[in-house]
């Protein structure tokens, strides 16, 4: 078997090859296996530098994004070189720069119920470094149909998640999360952040789950899950068990084929970086300039987080942070001309969505919230 790894491979992989749990054998089945790792940012970026590194044969590679400077505080597969570049294609140059006797495979397209199985099928493990609960369903029903682990991860602030979801040998994640929650009750990391060095932290525990199925060694995080927390460096294990009434997984499953996963969970499956509350209720940052020219005493509500406002701010808005404007209303007078505006347009859009079911009816969102208005009005305000 010596004559399946060259002699610069065994110099390459010798630490690995000193171990009895991996060996040569076990180099030679890395070489000779396959992950798809989907999405390649927080958590992608070091579970394909780690899995490139180790000498797994085939990686793929699932994005349609391209570099952003703000990426770069947790993305560190990608560079300042590379902003403007799509994401994959950063990533395979750096993979390649890495260990060019691998293969990596792009997929620069949205990972969808279109797509998913044609482009999974092919792979040993999955890999989810995805931030949206559409794809995260995607992805576990993709595995549970074609019988595949999928090595779950999540991140969030300073907490992260990891698990092995088999429907093989375990739960999957639907056993876990049978519904998504309503749309708008968990913010996403554009919207809530997220310490720079977790997602290494969790993309690093992904990786080592997917070397461990890979080499069948150790013991897999299926039917377990890992809860972390980086402020008092905690682990926690949670024990997962089978649910037998599982939709995908139980012996009675009635979901045989992909859904439509944005419908499913009420939110999309891909990022945008405007949200829209419905033509209805949205103005342009350059409408709203016009507006207050014309209107001074229009009402300008913030719904971020008070230290955002360090960030950037309207002058003259108010601020009612999104938790609070349920229970805040009897400060704001429903018969006023109202726009309410956050940082990209997710939280005022949901913000208006109370304010409209409590009768509030001369309220507008602002699209693209105050980065729109530092693109487009103020550009003397940053971008965030």
């Amino acid at each position: 078997m010596i004559e399946e790894l060259t002699h610069e491979q065994i110099l390459r992989y010798s630490r690995h090859l000193l171990m009895p749990e991996v060996g040569l054998r076990g180099q030679i089945k890395l070489k000779n296996s396959s992950a798809l790792i989907i999405g390649t940012g927080g958590l992608g970026s070091p579970v394909a530098l780690y899995l490139a590194a180790a000498g797994v044969g085939r990686i793929g590679l699932v994005d349609y994004d391209v570099v952003d400077s703000s990426n770069l505080q947790r993305q560190v597969i990608h560079g300042t070189s590379t902003i403007g570049k799509l994401k994959v294609e950063s990533a395979r140059e750096k993979l390649l720069d890495l260990n060019s006797d691998i293969e990596i495979e792009i997929y620069d397209e949205p990972y969808t119920s279109e797509n998913a199985l044609r482009i999974a099928k092919d792979y040993d493990v999955i890999i989810d470094g995805t931030d949206n609960f559409p794809t995260r369903y995607l992805t576990n029903d993709v595995c549970v149909f074609l019988g595949k682990p999928n090595i779950y991860g999540s991140i969030f602030r300073f907490d992260g998640q990891v698990s092995v979801f088999y429907a093989k040998e375990g739960p999957c994640y639907r056993c876990l999360f049978p519904e998504p929650p309503p749309p708008g009750l968990v913010p996403s990391c554009a919207e809530g952040g997220v310490l720079g060095v977790l997602p290494g932290t969790i993309g690093t525990l992904q990786a080592t789950e997917a070397l461990k199925i890979l080499l069948g060694i150790g013991e897999p995080l299926i039917g377990k899950l890992l809860l972390y927390n980086a402020l008092d460096m905690s682990f926690d294990f949670v024990k997962l068990k089978k649910n037998p009434n599982c939709r995908v997984c139980g012996p009675n499953a009635d979901i045989k084929e992909l859904v439509d996963y944005e419908e499913f969970c009420g939110v999309p499956g891909h990022h945008a970086d405007d949200t829209s509350a419905g033509v209805d209720w949205d103005i342009s940052a350059v409408d709203l300039k016009a507006r207050l020219s014309l209107t001074p005493n229009l009402i300008l509500l913030d719904v971020r987080e008070p230290h955002e406002l360090e960030i950037s701010t309207i002058q003259g808005a108010k601020n009612i942070p999104l938790g609070e404007v349920a229970q805040r209303m009897s400060e704001l007078d429903s018969a006023e001309e109202m726009v309410v505006f956050c940082k990209r347009g997710s939280r005022s859009a949901r913000a208006i969505e109370i304010l409209a079911s409590a009768g509030f009816k001369k309220v507008k969102n602002l699209k693209g919230g105050i980065n729109a208005w530092a693109e487009e009005v103020d550009k003397s305000l940053p971008l965030y």
